[in-house]
């Protein structure tokens, strides 16, 4: 039972880290020393791509998951809803690619939109 709940914890913090990587450059807007864990995390998630690797707690979370004596992702609102979203059907190397590129992306937009704002904001006062 421990183990089953320890491994949708980290199906549930792997989302969070995922949104955070995503998300995280809004932040910058209310806390700007966010960047300094918000700029490390996209780099992460980008070389996981890009060296078609995986994340760590993902074995982890397999571990714990035949822990409990699970076969698969089964049974909980967790993996039916969340688990897709993070392993998604077809994840090859092209896609991991596309994932990589795409986290870059869409934060170099993001902090382009955020510098943006930063300056208009200071040049208004």
């Amino acid at each position: 039972m421990i183990e089953r709940i320890a491994a949708d914890f980290l199906v549930v913090l792997h989302l969070g880290f995922i949104i955070f990587v995503g998300l995280g450059a809004l932040l910058c807007l209310r806390w700007k020393k966010i960047v300094w864990l918000h700029l490390p995390a996209v780099v992460w998630a980008a070389a996981i791509e890009f060296r078609r690797g995986i994340c760590p707690l993902t074995p982890l979370e397999q571990q714990l998951r035949l822990a409990a004596g699970e076969a698969g992702y089964s049974g909980s609102f967790i993996e039916h809803y969340l688990l897709p979203v993070i392993y998604p059907a077809g994840l090859d190397a092209t896609f991991q690619y596309i994932l990589g590129t795409l986290v870059i992306l869409v934060n170099l937009v993001t902090y382009g939109w955020v510098v943006f704002l930063r300056y208009r904001r200071g040049s208004n006062q």
